[in-house]
């Protein structure tokens, strides 16, 4: 199982949208600073997520996530598309 996953940063309240195969490592890796474009934001949290059985799958959706430039757009897409997750939209 592949994921599309969102995360939030709790100070400054960016987006981060990625995929992986493992979200418990990945969010880790965030939040170690592992990544270079999410370390200036420390720490995230995981806001919603969704699974997928290949990961040409996953990568689809995140490139159309990333598409969308807008939060509100973002927020439709995910609550439309039956995303789970650990916050609510908006």
């Amino acid at each position: 199982m592949f994921f599309v996953y969102i995360i939030e940063a709790t100070e400054s309240k960016r987006y981060y949208i990625g995929q992986t195969e493992d979200l418990e490592e990945r969010l880790s890796k965030h939040n170690q600073g592992r990544n270079l474009s999410t370390r200036p934001y420390i720490p995230w949290q995981l806001k919603w997520w969704k699974g997928y059985e290949t990961r040409s799958e996953a990568v689809k959706v995140e490139r159309k996530l990333k598409g969308i430039k807008k939060r509100v757009g973002l927020e439709k897409y995910v609550r439309v598309n039956d995303f789970s997750g650990c916050g609510a939209v908006g």
